[in-house]
């Protein structure tokens, strides 16, 4: 899809708010009512806008430990890659998991309680994720920048 300044505005003001009624993101972006949810049905349906959701307080929620954590395995097989892909999806602390290239072969994000709830998670769940030789952890002190909106 060939997304022109309108659908680029209509996808800033989305990703800032994603609740914005479609009277108000139409009056944002200069577009009838009608035009604009034409525009943000496409934009669904092509899949350019996966989904919606709410961002949450992890403070809140007592998962204010935000940790990364490279992964080398100790074997690197398509087989092996699949396994490791397929546990690491069914674990509800991993918010992020990629495969990278370079000295590693994965990187994961994850949120827990604190230290403790940690270290229970790295000797219960992650060592024990198919294929895995070797952990780093890097725990977040203080999160600088932390934005999930693209640059449009």
């Amino acid at each position: 899809m060939v997304l022109d300044e309108i659908d680029r505005r209509i996808l800033r003001v989305l990703q800032k708010d994603g609740r914005v009624t479609n009277v108000e993101l139409s009056r944002q972006v200069n577009l009838s009512p009608a035009a604009t949810l034409e525009r943000v049905r496409k934009l669904e349906q092509s899949d350019v806008i996966k989904s919606y959701m709410a961002r949450l307080d992890p403070e809140t929620l007592n998962l204010g430990l935000l940790v990364f954590v490279q992964v080398t395995l100790d074997r690197t097989s398509a087989d092996i890659f699949e396994q490791f892909a397929k546990a690491v999806q069914a674990i509800p602390q991993v918010s992020e998991c990629y495969m990278v290239a370079g000295g590693f072969d994965y990187l994961i994000k994850a949120r827990v309680r604190d230290m403790n709830a940690y270290r229970a998670f790295l000797g219960k769940t992650l060592t024990r994720l198919p294929g895995v030789r070797q952990t780093h952890t890097y725990t977040v002190m203080e999160e600088v920048k932390a934005d999930l909106e693209l640059p449009i």
